[in-house]
């Protein structure tokens, strides 16, 4: 049997995993990683993107993550994420009905901070629906 690397993905309200697998596919900041059981220690700041969790006779499981690190060290891999979702909630209408209200709250901004405001919450629903 293959060595399985221990992975744990945490959001700032709650360890959501934490489990042995085959290997995790991140999207680092410089690109998407895999990591595998004796991968060498790294440390990195994510972009929005997918996580790819893989084991044996498994479907794989996708999540969306939005910023964070991950640590790759010779215990495993840990992901601190500052928002994650699986894929398999996000909805494409949804998602589209979503972005247009954004888009309008954009253009109907009356400051600047309201507007970066706006901005973001339309980059962050722009970045969920480019996951699926």
């Amino acid at each position: 049997m293959a060595d399985k690397l221990h992975f744990d993905l945490v959001s700032p309200e709650r360890l959501l995993l934490s489990e042995n697998v085959d290997m995790v596919t991140v999207p680092g900041k410089e690109g998407d990683f895999g990591v595998l059981a004796g991968h060498s220690p790294m440390m990195t700041t994510l972009r929005p993107g997918v996580i790819n969790v893989d084991e044996a006779g498994k479907p794989q499981r996708r999540i969306f993550v939005r910023g964070g690190f991950a640590e790759v060290t010779p215990s495993g891999l840990t992901v601190l994420a500052e928002y994650t979702i699986p894929v398999e909630e996000l909805d494409q209408a949804r998602l589209d009905l979503e972005i247009g209200y954004a888009e309008e709250d954009v253009a109907d901004a009356k400051s600047d901070d309201a507007r970066l405001m706006a901005q973001e919450k339309l980059d962050h629903l722009k970045q969920m629906r480019h996951a699926l």
